[in-house]
């Protein structure tokens, strides 16, 4: 007997497209979460194609199988073991739906506990040497010096700093209006170090960036390459590391992020302040931070101990 239209089994680049439609259309994901879960679940259907497996008879079993070759061949960690399981429920609701089946072999899936690492900082002289190695005489040099200065002094995803419009940037008032997880906007403060060389990139650099084409000149796009499109995120990565490693920190970009928050409580600020200016949902994710500073843990023990009587040989 012939298998009707229903159930006969999807193209695997229609099923992910259309997955990944929902993503956005239905699920109100951000562009950017809906490329990272379409990603892992690319993955999943290449894995299932290899093995001879249809979608239709996934199962616990070929899932864990699915995991385990994750982690001996990419090295994942359980963070990423626990994204790439979410990624496979979101997955299977969505075949659910499309009436491919009656259950979502994901769900009996355990997300592994994530482990809690020390984010790496970078004290404000390290920083400063590495900020001082790049040359912004030249077009790309001062577009790379005037990011890292944005990200640093605002302590900006590598998400957000890209997905700037020249419209976001409040160059005299030094605020930015930025884009982060799950498309929530928020205002960001940033120094003067950021202004003088954000007013210098958008003078000298931007307009020889973009040159004649009417692609740059039209982009609503802050940081752009010398195509004249929008800078990817993969662009800066590439650029940082070349950076980081002449001036001889070995960091990724994401320290900069990571050491603007430290320096702000170490500063003095409240959590509450550095979770709204990080754009963090849950202010666990902002508390990381205080295990860092372990001197100003340190100078907060030695300011209060007296008070509560300890150790005052009473």
């Amino acid at each position: 007997m012939a298998e009707t239209p229903e159930e006969r089994p999807l193209e695997t680049s229609v099923l992910l497209s259309r997955y990944c439609s929902r993503l956005v259309a239905l699920e109100r994901r951000s562009p950017l979460t809906a490329g990272t879960y379409g990603l892992e679940i690319r993955r999943f259907l290449e894995y299932l194609e290899g093995e001879k497996i249809e979608v239709a008879a996934v199962t616990a079993r070929t899932l864990t199988g699915y995991l385990e070759k994750r982690r001996e061949t990419d090295h994942i960690d359980s963070r990423s073991t626990a994204k790439a399981v979410s990624c496979l429920r979101s997955f299977f609701r969505f075949v659910m739906d499309e009436g491919m089946r009656k259950d979502n072999p994901a769900a009996v899936l355990e997300s592994p506990r994530r482990r809690m690492y020390l984010p790496e900082v970078l004290d404000r002289k390290t920083v400063e040497n590495f900020l001082g190695t790049i040359d912004t005489d030249s077009p790309l040099g001062l577009r790379d010096r005037a990011i890292y200065e944005l990200i640093y002094s605002a302590g900006l995803r590598i998400s957000e700093a890209v997905g700037l419009n020249i419209r976001d940037i409040d160059i005299e008032g030094g605020l930015a209006k930025v884009r982060g997880k799950g498309s929530k906007e928020r205002l960001v403060i940033f120094g003067p170090d950021a202004s003088v060389l954000l007013k210098r990139y958008l003078q000298e650099a931007r307009p020889r960036l973009a040159g004649s084409g009417a692609r740059g000149r039209q982009s609503p796009a802050l940081f752009i390459g010398k195509s004249g499109k929008r800078l990817s995120r993969k662009g800066i990565w590439k650029n940082y590391a070349k950076t980081a490693a002449l001036a001889g920190t070995g960091s990724r970009l994401h320290t900069l992020r990571h050491s603007f928050a430290t320096e702000l409580l170490a500063g003095g600020a409240d959590l509450r302040t550095v979770q709204e200016l990080l754009g963090h949902t849950d202010l666990a994710t902002t508390q990381i931070y205080t295990h860092v500073n372990v001197g100003l843990l340190r100078e907060s023990h030695r300011r209060y101990l007296p008070k509560l009587g300890i150790g005052s040989g009473k």
